[in-house]
Formats: C-alpha cells, sequence, structure tokens
C-alpha cells in the first residue's frame, strides 16, 4: 500500500493518543546517511501562524546531530505491531549499531528526508527553529528536574511546519 497526501487540516486525530500510546519516529538525514529514534513526547498545533510539531530530543542522541544538520525531519507513526521495533529504536544508538535494519523497517525518502515505509501517517516538516535546551531555571514544578532529568541531560525543543502529511491508502 502507498502513501497518498493529505491536508494537514483535514486530519482528524487524537495527538495525545498518537503520541502516549502509539509513539513515533522522528528521522532526519539523506539516502547516505541517515537516523531515527523513538519519540512519545512533543506536541502538535499552530505557531507562528503555521501548523507546526514540536519534538524534544537528548543532547546525547546520535539523531539529534541529523536533525540538527538537516533543514527537514520526518516525524510518523505506527501500527501497534510495531511497537517492538519502535522499542528497539528507541532503545539502542544508530552510532553503535545498524539498528534500521535490526529493527526490520523499510526506509522512505521523500522530500529530502527520511521516513519509514511501515507507517501508516507521517509529517513532513521543514525545520524553523532548533537545538534551544529546556532551561532548570525555568522549571515551575520541582518535581519535574528531578524526575525526568537527574542526569542533567535536559531535551533540547524543535520547531518543525508540517508541510507534507502522506497517510496509508
Amino acid at each position: 500500500m502507498s502513501f497518498v497526501e493529505m491536508d494537514v487540516k483535514a486530519m482528524k486525530i487524537n495527538p495525545f493518543a498518537m503520541l502516549n500510546d502509539e509513539w513515533a519516529l522522528v528521522s532526519a538525514g539523506t539516502p547516505e546517511k541517515y537516523n531515527t529514534m523513538t519519540v512519545s513526547w512533543g506536541m502538535m498545533g499552530t505557531m507562528w501562524n503555521k501548523s507546526t510539531v514540536m519534538v524534544f530530543i537528548r543532547p546525547q542522541r546520535y539523531t539529534k546531530e541529523f536533525v540538527d544538520r538537516s533543514d527537514t525531519f520526518t516525524l510518523s507513526f505506527y501500527p501497534k505491531e510495531y511497537k517492538k521495533a519502535l522499542g528497539l529504536l528507541g532503545a539502542k544508538s544508530g552510532r553503535d549499531t545498524d539498528k534500521i535494519k535490526e529493527s526490520g523497517l523499510t526506509p522512505y525518502f521523500t522530500d529530502n528526508t527520511v521516513a519509514f515505509e511501515e507507517a501508516h501517517t507521517l509529517f513532513v516538516c521543514r525545520k524553523l527553529f532548533g537545538g534551544q535546551s529546556l532551561d532548570a531555571a525555568k522549571f515551575v514544578d520541582p518535581t519535574l528536574e528531578p524526575a525526568f532529568y537527574p542526569e542533567k541531560d535536559f531535551h533540547d525543543m524543535y520547531f518543525g511546519e508540517v508541510v507534507k502529511v502522506l497517510v496509508k491508502g
């Protein structure tokens, strides 16, 4: 089954369920060199009068290097049967192993970036803002920093304009 393009404003989705329950992959790179990682934290909405997604990447993640170097990235979502593959892609580093091959997912190149054929929905995003780290001094809830950042490895934020939505046809 191939992808068909859809208008982002025509989508009927629950972003909370998509990120919390389905998880997603954020991917970037070229056909020659690319990487991906699992994300379950993020946001979807309108920013700067554009349909945007926001993803968070820790500084030590290999995928961050690809997102930093790229003008585009994808955020893609998968059927439940791929949960194990997404778990592997979140647990292993592409620096150390060919985790994509091990996952069994098939690279899909579109719009100068990468996603995977097994996705049911993918957002092609043009990077608008990236690399700003969360600031420990800005946490109002004092329980968050010790619970989620004991190593002080605060996520970097990336905003991407959704320039194309592809869904399985």
